[in-house]
């Protein structure tokens, strides 16, 4: 894919590597952007390119495809929807399995 901005460059990650949550979480104030409409977020930031891992990297618009909340009322709230969304939607090699899943470390 054409990325707007090198993933690992300083508009996609300061500098330094960074991962799914911490990159999403930067594109929102927590102070000024909640409650915050999912489909605006996308619609300002979904091709942007999110580093799932090492060696993976997708537009952010192919992880909210699995957000199911319309609208985040906190940052919390955001994360929360995102994290099950990574999930739903097999992004992350992790996964707990269960209602009550072992303590494992990520």
């Amino acid at each position: 894919m054409d990325w707007p901005h090198d993933p690992d460059g300083e508009e996609g990650s300061e500098g330094k590597r960074k991962y799914d949550m911490a990159i999403i979480a930067k594109k929102v104030d927590e102070d000024e952007d909640f409650p915050l409409e999912r489909d605006e977020l996308v619609a300002e930031y979904g091709d942007d390119p999110i580093r799932i891992n090492y060696e993976r990297v997708v537009p952010l618009r192919e992880i909210f495809e699995y957000v199911e909340p319309e609208e985040f009322e906190t940052m919390v709230d955001m994360h929360k929807a995102v994290g099950a969304a990574m999930r739903a939607g097999d992004f992350w090699e992790y996964h707990p399995q269960g209602a009550d899943p072992e303590k494992k470390r990520a």
